[in-house]
């Protein structure tokens, strides 16, 4: 009952080991970041710095001056570009004005995701940034009650009392979507996202509306769910291209499935664009390197970081700011990818 009702100041590196079940140079190489620790341990010990209400004391010596200079940064992963650009515009900001970046990176784990941001809110930085949360609705209203400052990055969806950053996700869809219509393409094949995803959704809505409003019915068929994943983008369009009337054209919702989209294709014998048109979604660096160039749809990413950083800094100045949803605008990019289907053989 006592450690219940301990302050963070009280609490210990050996509380902390003690609640975890491990030692307490664990604990230290966890709260350091240091390698050489099992992820399950690692994972117990940032639970319970999380129940205990831990501050390490490096923080907390930041804090005593009212200010730790540090802004926290979520995301699912490190393997794709998109991650990267984002990360470009957020760094750059924070260096402008002196800030360090703490990174974490969830896995896609949802237990991850509420765990890490229960650490970084208790006392680790001074405010948040979610790129594409998984399961935000677990832990935001906590956040608010709390009046910690956190901006989402590219996640529509979740209620406009939230600050967010996106892209004009629908629109982008549509944009693409209408561009293979307008090449010829009526059987179009279309990968979705982490359909738990409002950009996801977002973008499978544009698809639908480009279809509807020229007067094409939408084959279910034609719709393979993935989840962002280049592995994704391989299995679906193996799927797609081994229907019995399969589509000329695909529509990744974004590059790296675009890319496994092309490897699929060749696995079946077929020439990008002469016997399949392809298009992306995010424009990331390699789109414009790999052969052929990939069309694809320009989403703001770098300036989605930097947009959402200048906004949680002045929150943090001033946490009763008005709620801000920006929505910035996506770019159709046409390379070699796509061409006028041929008659079927």
């Amino acid at each position: 009952m006592a450690r219940e009702e301990a302050s963070s100041e009280s609490v210990t590196i050996f509380d902390v080991a003690t609640e975890a079940g491990v030692s307490y140079a664990t604990v230290s190489r966890v709260i350091n970041n240091k390698d050489h620790v099992k992820p399950e341990k690692r994972e117990a010990v940032l639970r319970a710095m999380a129940r205990l209400g831990y501050v390490a004391n490096q923080q907390a010596r930041s804090l005593a001056g009212g200010r730790s200079r540090v802004v926290g940064l979520l995301v699912q992963g490190l393997e794709s570009s998109y991650t990267g650009e984002i990360l470009r515009g957020i760094d750059e900001e924070l260096a402008a004005v002196q800030y360090d970046l703490m990174l974490y990176t969830t896995h896609r784990r949802k237990t991850k995701e509420s765990i890490y941001v229960a650490t970084i809110s208790r006392g680790m930085a001074e405010g948040l940034l979610l790129s594409l949360p998984r399961d935000p609705a677990a832990y935001i209203e906590t956040l608010r009650r709390q009046s910690f400052p956190y901006v989402l990055i590219d996640h529509q969806g979740i209620g406009d009392e939230h600050r967010s950053i996106g892209a004009t996700n629908q629109r982008g869809a549509y944009d693409a979507t209408h561009h293979l219509i307008e090449l010829g393409h009526r059987r179009i094949g279309f990968i979705t996202g982490r359909l738990e995803l409002g950009c996801a959704v977002d973008r499978l809505a544009g698809y639908r509306a480009a279809l509807d409003e020229q007067g094409i019915a939408a084959d279910p068929t034609l719709v393979y769910e993935g989840d962002f994943l280049r592995s994704a983008g391989f299995a679906g369009a193996r799927a797609l291209l081994e229907l019995p009337d399969p589509p000329t054209a695909i529509f990744a919702s974004n590059d790296d499935m675009a890319f496994g989209v092309i490897e699929a294709a060749r696995d079946h014998g077929l020439r990008i664009p002469d016997d399949l048109s392809v298009v992306g979604f995010d424009d990331i660096p390699q789109a414009a390197l790999i052969y052929p160039p990939l069309t694809t749809v320009r989403q703001p990413l770098e300036q989605m970081g930097r947009v959402a950083t200048q906004m949680l800094l002045k929150l943090i100045d001033d946490p009763q700011l008005q709620v801000e949803r920006i929505v910035l605008p996506t770019e159709l990019i046409v390379r070699q990818s796509c061409q006028a289907p041929h008659a079927r053989r």
